[in-house]
């Protein structure tokens, strides 16, 4: 389900409905579940035997066609030269458009004119200079990585196999900087045969060494891609990425999963420690070190600085995960005299109340001379305590991110997962 929230001329409209996906019109049309969800032992709800069985004779049966895709379009939003897209990373990208009412519509899937097969990561990035994104998609059977880009226009570009990825791992998001892309190959990794047996087809390998991989972005095929291992680094998120040292060098930001073996079943037990991570091309040398102590994930950052060196990281407090508890503002710039925690500004929420995903809007994106923290940071929030549930808006430069406006909404937002904000003019063209 989307939630969007439409602020024009001093008013505000919420809207929530459901992406019209493949697997939504079927279960809706038949009154129950049919098509399993591909994760459904993500969190330590293990998928049958029987369940298996059962998939495979509804799909014997006509019940439903694998082909039409199984996905929820639940995980985060993208505008993609110009189109808006709903994504899960089980599934291809779901365009949506939000009208002048604020009313959320489904276009249908979309696949880029057939040249994108199976799937593809709920979290591509866009290049905020060229307009460019670049997106992967991982799977369980070889190549287990895939990645590629799609140009301004909308157009699709050639896949970019990586089979140098030798073992089907989960695979969640990436970072580009203006020369590569990098992935973490993580101790989370994919084992379909389990589902055979009822088990989770995704699980945690302690032995397993995380490595990071680094890929020109332009690259035609693999034979530039450069593998780092860097044991203890588990990033599911990452921040942003950039260039150094006349390319030689790449800086990461990203939350390393503390305590992987509890991803999957504990999430209560799980801490996130943000990290900058270096990474030396010629020398295969890879440092790292902790920027904040407290338990951060869905970070974000000026969106006009995607792929570029960037001062500030904005992060949700996880108390756990996905109850966030209030935000933070870093500073990662300091980080690099005495690496003291990189915290300026936070805001927590108080007793019983839970917000989503930060997501930062540029006051003035229009001005290439405005200050990187120039905005706000918008979110929603839930108070357990008497129900209510408010949209806010903070001041991204103030020292304690003040709220200067509220909506209180007729309706839950329930927690989630990513957001996206999206300029007026934006809307117009979708």
């Amino acid at each position: 389900m989307l939630h969007s929230i439409r602020i024009s001329g001093g008013k505000a409209k919420l809207c929530s409905r459901y992406v019209k996906t493949y697997k939504y019109k079927v279960e809706r049309e038949k009154g129950f579940s049919v098509i399993p969800n591909v994760f459904s032992g993500f969190n330590g709800l293990s998928a049958s035997a029987a369940r298996g069985a059962l998939t495979v004779a509804r799909v014997l049966a006509g019940q439903f066609n694998p082909s039409e895709g199984a996905g929820l379009a639940n995980t985060s939003l993208a505008l993609i030269s110009g189109k808006l897209y709903a994504l899960g990373e089980s599934d291809l990208p779901y365009s949506v458009k939000i009208d002048s009412a604020g009313e959320i519509h489904t276009l249908g899937r979309h696949d880029f004119n057939r040249k994108l097969f199976m799937s593809m990561t709920a979290h591509p990035k866009t290049d905020p200079q060229t307009g460019e994104t670049f997106a992967f998609r991982y799977g369980p059977m070889p190549p287990f990585l895939t990645f590629f880009r799609i140009n301004s226009s909308g157009e699709k570009q050639p896949d970019v196999p990586v089979f140098s990825m030798t073992s089907p791992s989960f695979l969640h998001d990436f970072a580009i900087t203006k020369k590569y892309a990098i992935f973490n190959e993580i101790q989370i990794g994919m084992n379909p045969i389990e589902l055979i047996s009822g088990g989770s087809p995704v699980g945690a390998i302690p032995g397993k060494v995380p490595r990071i991989g680094v890929i020109p972005r332009y690259a035609t095929d693999e034979s530039q891609m450069q593998w780092f291992e860097v044991p203890g680094l588990n990033t599911i998120h990452a921040i942003n990425a950039w260039d150094e040292d006349d390319g030689n060098t790449i800086v990461l930001l990203a939350p390393n999963i503390l305590s992987i073996e509890h991803t999957l079943e504990r999430m209560d037990l799980i801490h996130a420690s943000v990290e900058m991570v270096r990474i030396q091309l010629k020398t295969g040398f890879v440092s790292r070190f902790p920027v904040a102590t407290r338990n951060i994930d869905f970070c974000v950052i000026n969106s006009a600085f995607v792929g570029n060196k960037n001062k500030y990281v904005y992060g949700a407090i996880g108390d756990p995960m996905p109850k966030i508890s209030g935000v933070v503002k870093l500073d990662v710039s300091v980080s690099g005299g005495d690496r003291r925690d990189c915290t300026v500004a936070s805001r927590l929420f108080g007793p019983g109340c839970f917000g989503g995903e930060p997501f930062f809007v540029a006051r003035d994106p229009d001005n290439p001379n405005a200050e990187e923290d120039d905005g706000y940071l918008v979110t929603y929030l839930h108070n357990e305590n008497n129900g209510e549930s408010r949209f806010i808006v903070m001041d991204a430069k103030s020292p304690e991110l003040d709220i200067v406006a509220a909506v209180k909404l007729p309706a839950r937002v329930p927690y989630g997962f990513h957001s996206l904000f999206v300029r007026e003019s934006d809307l117009a063209r979708l």
